[in-house]
């Protein structure tokens, strides 16, 4: 029986000390009171008192066994030996006590450090952006956002994945020089975890970015961390703003009904390909989708404007200064980008403008009958010129490397080119031409030859008879290759496609892919003009829809064929060359043709890096500009 009562009793007390620092700072309480109390009892019962003093009452005692305990200097001054060996006592037991003590608050602390280390407190924050998992994408997402929140107070973003901590927060500042007044909180756990989600308290969020993890099949878990948020039982009534991106598009259906009319899904595997297909044919255009991607420049805004109320949709297009009208969000919610000329705006519905900020989409004025807005904008009607029609001929395009992502771009660019096109594909890899085979042969506007050769060698390029190509698409060996060695290789491309365009006076396109955005930057050191397609897009994308929603419907629309779509074309089918004129006549003149006029590129700034490359988006309309042969109107135009 006894043996029981002290196994219970060790039992007892082994489950208290497993408490940790608080369990252990109780007993060493206890034990510091017992002590002071059985040598205040025997100063008592012993009468024992310092040297010409009275004898202490048992409080007393107390008070100066204490006093000894918590400083054993104290006791220098103590007269009397019973005295003295009494409060020796006391002082070395006071020694163990507190040094003790001490110890157990300190490693109390470290224990406490590290936990917050580990980024497992919870995150008392609301309205704030939240961003589940890491990816190289996050660095141009938070500066992004960081623009963004300028103009708000207290802004916050919470970052959740499976990294450390401290890792995140070094890497972030390695970054990210400056956040001005945005506050960025790490935490780490994992977003499929219900108990680590809560950490980052998605419920008092404004809005969520679900990023593709680093593994080889990052579809399933961003679809499962959407379902971790949407059918979490602890989840907030009101939807949530979410906004994840998918690699494949065959994962598309499912994600949609995960998350249902909550997430705007970013297809990033058919973005990129159809921005390089569009970039591609199209010399600036690159330029153009950044400038409305980032939040640095003019980006797109949703206005509703009373006073445009019955009037049609291109009486609008004169009616804003600063603004350039490109579309209507109609009161049901539906996205219409370049709707007909005619259409009669109604109340609730809403301009999409590309404006310098959501304060200067604003109307100049009355809004008037169009044949009055020209007349009071100064709108030249003599110099506008008739388009003419050109019949579209066929292109020869080239690729150059390869990666699962060619076969989307092969496809798209189909939609794109007239018949009789060729398409020839160059690639260092085993299974390109076993790819391109298969999966190219219901091509029905372009004729596909594969070639198997190594595209970083210089024989091989200048073999392939380029100035015959319209232009050069350059593809990263991503599936085969690392990041960086896939980036060096090409670089290693593009640099020999630079000089012999240069050394050989040769003009065609040419747009590269890119993994990580630092070689992006470093192969725009060397020239400019060819654009670089990196992930970036895919961030600056995130970063908008995240901020509104809307927009995915309006970038679906400019990058889907079947819609209206950027284009760059002759200024001389507008206006007459060498004529200076305002830009509402090229407005005017677009409109003529069903078209939306967003800007220009002037020729002889294409070089230019300060001057945007000689792309000016959404120019002030009442600035004059001189347009020759050899510039372009920029238009949103279904062909």
């Amino acid at each position: 029986m006894d043996r029981t009562v002290a196994a219970r009793l060790r039992y007892a007390f082994d489950n208290s000390m497993s408490r940790g620092a608080i369990a252990l700072v109780g007993y060493l309480a206890l034990a510091s009171i017992g002590m002071i109390a059985f040598f205040a009892l025997i100063v008592v019962l012993f009468h024992i008192a310092p040297k010409g003093a009275d004898q202490p009452g048992f409080l007393e005692a107390m008070w100066l066994s204490l006093m000894r305990t918590l400083d054993s200097g104290t006791m220098g001054g103590d007269e009397g030996s019973g005295f003295r060996f009494a409060m020796l006592g006391v002082t070395l037991g006071g020694i163990f006590i507190v040094s003790a003590l001490i110890g157990v608050i300190n490693n109390g602390i470290e224990g406490k450090l590290d936990e917050l280390r580990k980024g497992r407190s919870f995150v008392v924050e609301s309205d704030h952006t939240l961003i589940l998992n890491w990816s190289p994408k996050i660095f141009t997402i938070l500066s992004e956002l960081v623009l963004a929140n300028e103009n708000r107070s207290r802004p916050r973003i919470v970052v959740l994945a499976e990294k450390d901590k401290v890792e995140m927060e070094d890497e972030i500042r390695a970054h990210l020089e400056d956040t001005k007044n945005t506050k960025i909180i790490c935490r780490t756990g994992s977003p499929l975890d219900l108990k680590d989600l809560e950490i980052a308290n998605p419920r008092e969020s404004r809005s969520i970015i679900v990023l593709a993890p680093e593994s080889q099949n990052p579809d399933p878990e961003v679809i499962k961390t959407i379902l971790a948020l949407t059918n979490n039982p602890n989840r907030r009534p009101e939807p949530y703003n979410i906004v994840a991106e998918i690699g494949e598009s065959r994962n598309l259906e499912v994600a949609r009904m995960v998350g249902r009319d909550e997430v705007q899904l970013i297809a990033t595997g058919d973005l990129i390909s159809r921005i390089i297909v569009q970039t591609s044919r199209q010399s600036g255009l690159s330029v153009v989708y950044t400038e409305l991607l980032d939040f640095g420049g003019d980006e797109i805004y949703f206005h509703e404007e009373p006073k445009l109320v019955g009037r049609t949709f291109g009486e609008s297009l004169l009616a804003y200064e600063d603004s350039c009208i490109m579309g209507l969000q109609l009161r049901d919610g539906t996205i219409r980008v370049n709707p007909p000329m005619d259409t009669r705006i109604q109340a609730g519905d809403k301009v999409i403008a590309i404006s310098e900020d959501d304060d200067t989409v604003r109307v100049s004025g009355n809004v008037e009958p169009w044949e009055t807005l020209e007349s009071r904008v100064g709108v030249a009607a003599d110099a506008i010129r008739e388009g003419r029609v050109k019949a579209p001929r066929p292109e020869r395009t080239l690729i150059l490397g390869w990666n699962s992502g060619g076969v989307a771009i092969a496809q798209e660019l189909d939609r794109y080119v007239a018949p009789g096109s060729v398409l020839t594909v160059v690639a260092d890899s085993d299974g390109a031409g076993q790819e391109v085979e298969r999966e190219c042969g219901g091509l029905v506007n372009q004729k596909v030859t594969c070639l198997e050769s190594d595209t970083t060698d210089r024989r091989v390029l200048d073999s392939l008879g380029l100035p015959e190509y319209d232009q050069v698409v350059l593809l990263c060996y991503s599936d085969t290759m690392d990041e960086q060695e896939a980036d060096a290789r090409t670089l290693i491309t593009l640099l020999h496609l630079r000089d012999m365009a240069e050394k050989g006076g040769h003009d065609f396109r040419i747009v590269s892919e890119m993994l990580d955005v630092r070689n992006r930057e470093l192969a725009e050191v060397t020239q400019a003009d060819d654009f670089i397609v990196s992930n970036k897009l895919t961030s600056l994308m995130l970063s908008q829809v995240s901020e509104n929603p809307s927009l995915n419907a309006v970038f679906a629309d400019l990058f889907d064929p079947e819609g209206s779509e950027i284009y760059l074309k002759a200024a001389g089918d507008y206006v007459q060359p060498g004529r200076e004129v305002n830009f509402y006549t090229v407005a005017a003149a677009a409109r003529r043709r069903g078209e939306v006029a967003i800007g220009y590129r002037i020729a002889s700034d294409a070089k230019n890096a300060e001057k945007a490359y000689g792309v000016a988006v959404n120019p002030k309309k009442s600035g004059m500009v001189r347009l020759t042969e050899e510039d372009w109107v920029i238009v949103l135009a279904e062909d």
